[in-house]
């Protein structure tokens, strides 16, 4: 098993870099060519969702994410780091594991929805968790390689 962390400040321009990173390792861990556009655009989205959270409640944390590449698999995982005691923004309640408390998501109707509705479009599995940390975001892809990263 393969792993890369990568943290950042929360800052827009930022994202950009991200994403090109996540491609690079994505490419090495064997994600197919044609897929690697799809990577690129939902950890976009996921960091960007990540990004407006922190500069609104948290601006001075880092966005975090984790990549790894097993078992045919590469995975991502965004993590904010939003004081628990604040609503995540950008996730609709019904995105939520079970169990989680309702809230208002400030983004806009219909604004979150739509970015949960590209990441999930594109990833091949998503996973969205609220933890007394934050929010995270895991998505995958098929990888036709044992990772090399």
């Amino acid at each position: 098993m393969s792993t890369v962390e990568l943290s950042f400040s929360a800052l827009p321009v930022h994202v950009r870099t991200a994403r090109l990173i996540v491609t690079a390792v994505a490419r090495r861990s064997g994600v197919a060519e044609p897929l690697l556009d799809e990577v690129r655009l939902a950890v976009g989205e996921a960091c960007s969702r990540a990004v407006e959270a922190h500069r609104r409640h948290c601006p001075d944390e880092p966005v975090s994410l984790e990549l790894r590449g097993e078992k045919g698999r590469f995975e991502v995982t965004v993590s904010d780091t939003v004081p628990g005691d604040l609503p995540p923004e950008g996730l609709p309640a019904a995105a939520l594991d079970e169990g989680a408390d309702e809230f208002e998501y400030g983004l806009g109707e219909g604004t979150a929805e739509l970015g949960l509705a590209v990441i999930a479009g594109l990833a091949d599995d998503v996973e969205i968790a609220t933890t007394p940390k934050g929010v995270q975001i895991r998505m995958s892809w098929p990888a036709e390689a044992e990772a090399t990263i």
